[in-house]
């Protein structure tokens, strides 16, 4: 059986956003490209991988949040770009068709902005359910993606492409904070692993720094006219900047 813990991207609502985008990009690209306009097919491979791109790095980025939150977070800012990417495909798509995205104040912008994801409900076996609650949610923009003009259809993406990137930017806010709060587990293990360098290095006789009282460590200068040359330097770095020349016992 597989552990929810596994999947905690599924119910982020940028990630169902992600998934519906990729879904109507795959649709886009193979219903309005042809060889006339995409004679390549290298139009259709950069959005549909721009697409992948956004939903696999908001997963992947998820998935390392109790092992890096650092990666978790430049993960994330990569599904940001991705989607950034995709956007402007749109964006110029419109304009290669003597179109403009439609104004914030017109009636289609509104209603699409104003379509609501419902919030997940599944507890478990949650690949099928998940897969459910994607295709429903993307259900409620047919009467866009569904439409017979590629006008409207790149209008509907570009609005959904903006608003995942603002709900990645929100994302990347709360991630900070939370790594200037907690740290990450790679972060946490290295200051583990100083404390207990430090412990060894004082039941060895390192002297204590002069500046704070910590242990100091014994580190070896890499730049400089002293580089090569061992010194101590206090256990609190870079907090701490308290140094002391190094001399064999």
């Amino acid at each position: 059986m597989i552990k929810i813990k596994s999947f905690g991207y599924f119910w982020l609502d940028s990630w169902v956003m992600a998934n519906i985008i990729q879904l109507a990009t795959q649709d886009f690209c193979g219903r309005f490209l042809n060889r006339s306009n995409d004679p390549c097919g290298r139009q259709y491979d950069q959005m549909t991988q721009a697409a992948r791109s956004g939903q696999a790095n908001i997963a992947e980025g998820n998935s390392r949040h109790s092992t890096s939150k650092e990666t978790e977070m430049k993960l994330t800012d990569v599904a940001r770009a991705s989607i950034a990417e995709l956007a402007g495909d749109y964006h110029n798509w419109l304009m290669k068709n003597e179109a403009v995205p439609w104004s914030m104040k017109s009636e289609d912008f509104i209603r699409v902005s104003g379509v609501i994801l419902e919030r997940p409900t599944y507890r478990e076996d949650v690949q099928h359910l998940s897969s459910i609650h994607i295709l429903k949610q993307k259900h409620r923009f047919d009467e866009w993606l569904n439409s017979e003009d590629e006008i409207v259809v790149a209008n509907c993406l570009l609005i959904l492409c903006n608003r995942l990137i603002n709900m990645l930017l929100k994302q990347m806010e709360g991630q900070v904070d939370l790594f200037r709060q907690e740290g990450g587990f790679t972060e946490a293990l290295s200051a583990e692993r100083l404390e207990s360098r430090a412990e060894t290095e004082q039941s060895n006789g390192a002297p204590l720094c002069p500046k704070c009282g910590k242990s100091m460590i014994k580190r070896i200068a890499k730049k400089g006219r002293n580089a090569g040359t061992p010194f101590w330097s206090c256990s609190g770095y870079p907090e701490c900047m308290g140094s002391l020349r190094y001399t064999e016992s």
